[in-house]
């Protein structure tokens, strides 16, 4: 077999051994059995091929930021198997790539070392912040903590835990364990002060409960004195505002009983009423027809002919009697309206008889005569005199006084 199947990397002797060559010479690579040069030389080629390929798929995960450690052993393992590979190719190529790798590796090292520290203290303060917020639920205070908001916070801080704790870099155990009891610390104190405050609730619950059954009690032995018992109800009710709140599911059912209560005698009291209603009709009927009579007083005059007929009708209405109770408020209006315009009337009259009032009246018009007698002669003396500034005073108190006369009627 003669040398004549060679490539650039290799070649195939006339024995069937095949060679790559390399910086360093010629390096025998091994035997292909039973085949052809230029299968034997293919057979290396594709050694090389995969080496090439694993050298380039290292690439890329080193592109990709794989876990530089992992990289590194790579391509410790690779160099070797480039150095000693049987196969055929540009093996310099594959080592200087290694090599390459080497310098990506120790950079991807330092960036990931950084990028782990930066992500090991996000974590640590993530963490910090999941435990403060627990500790600040802790520290309310437990008569105005809305529990129900509390427990669903505090179950949300525990789930957000829990993940971060999966999902999130491990923490150092010194860190993570300090911190771990800090956030079980401020749960177990919300879980104390929450059992308490039920507990204390419960009591209360419990007393609110048993005053209004009492109440509720002392309301149905109302029951038979019927409408007479109304007051003592509605003392019973000021009462039941004041006892307090014994839970609303509890408290509505309490509630329901003791208007019941109250509902038997305020229908005893409407049974009163309606038949009250029915037996005073008639009254109603006299009293409109009065009513249509006594209006005929509105046009009166005279105070002493006016109130002359108003007592005669009020006398009238009296001894009609009641009238149904959503009737009283319009007719005692209408007679109202006529006993005001009577007062009115006699207001009038006062004002004009009253002695003492005519007295000081005509006592004061004597004055402002006297009064507006002495102007005029000041006046006159004064223009006499020639004195400007007297005579304009004198002018000006005179027509005051003038005018008061006036107005008073003089």
């Amino acid at each position: 077999m003669t040398d004549s199947v060679q490539q650039p990397w290799g070649r195939v002797d006339e024995t069937g051994t095949v060679f790559v060559r390399t910086n360093d010479g010629e390096r025998e690579v091994g035997q292909y059995p039973d085949a052809t040069p230029e299968e034997a030389l293919a057979y290396f080629e594709r050694k090389y091929a995969d080496l090439a390929g694993q050298v380039s798929l290292l690439e890329q995960r080193a592109r990709r930021g794989a876990p530089a450690a992992d990289v590194a052993k790579a391509v410790e393992t690779l160099k070797s198997s480039v150095v000693d590979a049987h196969a055929v190719g540009d093996l310099e190529s594959l080592s200087t790539r290694l090599e390459a790798l080497s310098g990506t590796t120790k950079e991807l090292t330092e960036q990931q070392q950084a990028e782990a520290k930066a992500a090991l203290a996000d974590a640590l303060a993530e963490r910090t912040r999941i435990v403060e917020q627990a500790e600040t639920l802790a520290a309310q205070d437990p008569a105005k903590t809305q529990w129900k908001q509390t427990s669903a916070e505090l179950d949300s801080l525990f789930a957000a835990w829990q993940r971060h704790q999966q999902d999130g870099p491990r923490l150092p155990k010194n860190d993570a364990n300090d911190l771990w009891k800090r956030f079980r610390a401020a749960r177990s104190t919300i879980e104390t002060h929450r059992k308490a405050f039920f507990a204390d609730l419960d009591a209360s619950h419990r007393d609110v409960r048993t005053r209004k059954q009492r109440l509720i009690e002392r309301a149905e032995a109302l029951a038979p004195r019927g409408a007479d018992g109304i007051g003592d109800y509605r003392l019973l009710l000021d009462e039941w505002k004041l006892a307090g709140r014994a839970g609303k599911k509890l408290d509505d059912a309490l509630w329901a009983k003791f208007k019941a209560a109250g509902d038997v005698l305020f229908g005893a009291k409407a049974e009163i009423d309606a038949r009250d209603d029915e037996e005073y009709q008639a009254n109603l009927t006299a009293k409109l027809a009065l009513l249509d009579e006594t209006d005929k007083i509105l046009g009166e005059k005279d105070p002493k002919q006016a109130r002359s007929a108003l007592n005669k009708v009020q006398r009238e209405w009296d001894e009609i009697g009641r009238v149904p109770r959503d009737q009283v408020r319009p007719v005692e209006d209408r007679l109202r309206k006529v006993e005001n315009h009577v007062r009115s009337l006699e207001d009038e009259r006062w004002e004009r008889e009253d002695p003492e009032k005519k007295a000081r009246s005509e006592g004061m018009l004597g004055q402002l005569h006297d009064a507006i007698a002495k102007l005029e002669a000041d006046l006159a003396a004064a223009e006499a005199a020639g004195d400007a500034r007297a005579t304009a005073e004198a002018r000006e108190a005179l027509e005051a006084r003038r005018a008061w006369l006036k107005a008073v009627g003089g």
